[in-house]
């Protein structure tokens, strides 16, 4: 082949490869043009580099050098075309109002809410001192709720304005809303024979009118052991080392005389640190007719049971004053914790 031949064919190669690449308008059109002119195997550039072994060899560094030359055009116009498409990508995400060249927005990262936090920890502390985890339904029968607890028909704590009554209960059968964890002992106690060292936590339900201190749902953690020779002193006991535990400071606990149809004596709990004593919540020895309802003998065996507001005790620690502030979901309250 002469070498003006080959020069001809490279300058035509380098004027189609140059317009193809200009034209592609989507990286589909671009990937068949490097494949036409740049393809290892058949692109049109490597056909012609067989050319050179035709030229004659005092033309074949002329040849070569245009060829090299040639492969270097056709190369710069395919990544033009690449940048030109890329830029396209780009100018067109910037019109739908994204810019990827912005640094990027780190995204918040959720946590657990305090209540359930202070639950957890609740959990953990009692378990230390030997208590196992007790749950119970939420939608609770009578019995449980009442009957068993030595709550009879005619008491005011039954009174439909002091309950959530489900309408979808059958007749003779009511059903409602828990209102208080002391449902989980009984039946804790009707499927365990003493001795028996639990707590449970959950939600519960009663119709309050929402203010600082009170919400219509609201947590509770509740604490029962039944053994021989329990006494008054172990309750305080346990409460004290819970205290301590949880608030991580010296507390005190006191006992004022109170009435709860479930325990006698019954008391209500006051805990005090750094001075002033803060009302808790309710504790006593398990009534006799409470054991006697789940089969217990009380001549037997004793026990204790107390009961603590999960809000008001997540309050009490983080200097919290209105327990409200739980149930808002508002985050700038929620990321203190």
């Amino acid at each position: 082949m002469a070498l003006a031949e080959f020069l001809l064919e490279l300058e035509a190669l380098t004027n189609e490869a140059t317009a193809a690449f200009e034209a592609a308008g989507d990286a589909g059109a671009l990937e068949a043009a490097r494949i036409e002119f740049l393809g290892a195997k058949k692109g049109r550039l490597k056909m012609l580099q067989k050319g050179l072994g035709q030229v004659q060899k005092a033309d074949k560094p002329v040849a070569g050098k245009t060829f090299n030359e040639t492969k270097m055009v056709i190369e710069a116009a395919r990544k033009a075309a690449q940048r030109r498409l890329a830029a396209g990508k780009v100018d067109s995400a910037r019109a739908l109002g994204f810019d990827p060249t912005v640094p990027g927005v780190r995204p918040r990262l959720g946590h657990l809410h305090p209540l359930t936090q202070t639950g957890q920890e609740i959990a953990d502390i009692m378990g230390r001192l030997g208590f196992t985890i007790a749950e119970g339904p939420e939608v609770e029968d009578e019995w449980h709720n009442f009957d068993a607890l030595n709550i009879p028909p005619e008491h005011p704590a039954r009174d439909p304005l002091d309950n959530f009554y489900l309408a979808t209960a059958r007749k003779g059968a009511h059903r409602l809303l828990r209102s208080q964890t002391s449902t989980v002992q009984i039946r804790v106690m009707e499927k365990t024979e003493p001795p028996v060292r639990v707590i449970s936590l959950g939600r519960v339900y009663r119709p309050d009118t929402p203010d600082a201190t009170h919400v219509p749902m609201f947590q509770q953690i509740e604490g029962l052991l039944v053994d021989r020779d329990v006494t008054m002193a172990d309750l305080k006991s346990v409460l004290r080392l819970f205290g301590i535990s949880y608030f991580e400071d010296d507390v005190h606990i006191r006992f004022r005389p109170s009435f709860f149809p479930f325990t006698e004596p019954s008391v209500e709990i006051d805990m005090s640190w750094h001075g002033g004593w803060i009302e808790m919540g309710g504790a006593g020895m398990v009534d006799p007719n409470v054991l006697s309802a789940v089969g217990y003998d009380p001549e037997e065996v004793t026990g204790f049971a107390f009961g603590l507001g999960i809000e008001r005790m997540c309050a009490r620690r983080h200097g919290i004053t209105d327990i409200r502030e739980f149930y808002k979901n508002d985050v700038r309250f929620l990321h203190q914790f």
